[in-house]
């Protein structure tokens, strides 16, 4: 039997199915227990994020943040690459320009930071009241339990939640703070932190 001149063999279109990829942040903490408990009881955002990760290092300023640097290279090998790393540390005891030193390295390879003087407790702190007077590291711990009216435990796994409704009141703190303390120089930025950054990126 001939075949119609006006037939055509149908062609079947394949395409390929497009993949999305995911939508990943990496958090490297600089404490292995206090900031880690902290972040990881944040709910993801899905229209930002599809995860975070977190990681509590034990290194701290420029070990951190190569570390970080590490991580995010290792995970573009992968072809699995953040979309953001953020690198959260504290100056402590370490000499000004070591904590500069990390901040400048995480800037040229694409690495945000949240970082505070003298230490992550100043944003907790800052839930509570504005604070403008120079702290030293010691001191965060007794101030902290008088807000709490309780014992503060720095690796309290339940700090996000006991401070979740002060939330919005210690953005605006630390705001304030930072740009206070902006316009001085970098050794009589005490207290100050950019948590308030990271925070904010994470509730959207």
């Amino acid at each position: 039997m001939k075949h119609d001149k006006g037939f055509k063999k149908k062609e079947v279109l394949t395409r390929p199915v497009k993949t999305r990829k995911l939508r990943r942040i990496l958090i490297v903490c600089e404490g292995e227990k206090t900031e880690p408990n902290y972040f990881k009881n944040f709910d993801v955002d899905l229209k930002i994020f599809d995860s975070i990760e977190i990681q509590g290092t034990g290194c701290n300023t420029i070990s951190l943040v190569k570390e970080a640097i590490r991580i995010k290279n290792e995970a573009i090998q992968k072809h699995e690459p953040y979309i953001e790393t953020w690198c959260v540390f504290d100056k402590d005891a370490f000499p000004i320009e070591s904590f500069k030193n990390a901040i400048k390295l995480a800037e040229q390879t694409q690495i945000k930071c949240a970082y505070s003087i003298e230490a992550f407790e100043i944003w907790y702190m800052l839930h509570f009241n504005f604070y403008v007077t120079a702290f030293s590291r010691h001191q965060y711990k007794k101030i902290l339990s008088d807000l709490l009216k309780k014992p503060y435990l720095k690796n309290n796994p339940e700090m996000y939640s006991v401070l979740a409704g002060k939330q919005n009141k210690a953005i605006q703190n630390a705001k304030k703070l930072y740009e206070e303390q902006c316009i001085k120089p970098f050794k009589d930025r005490n207290p100050i932190t950019t948590v308030f950054k990271l925070v904010e990126r994470l509730i959207g």
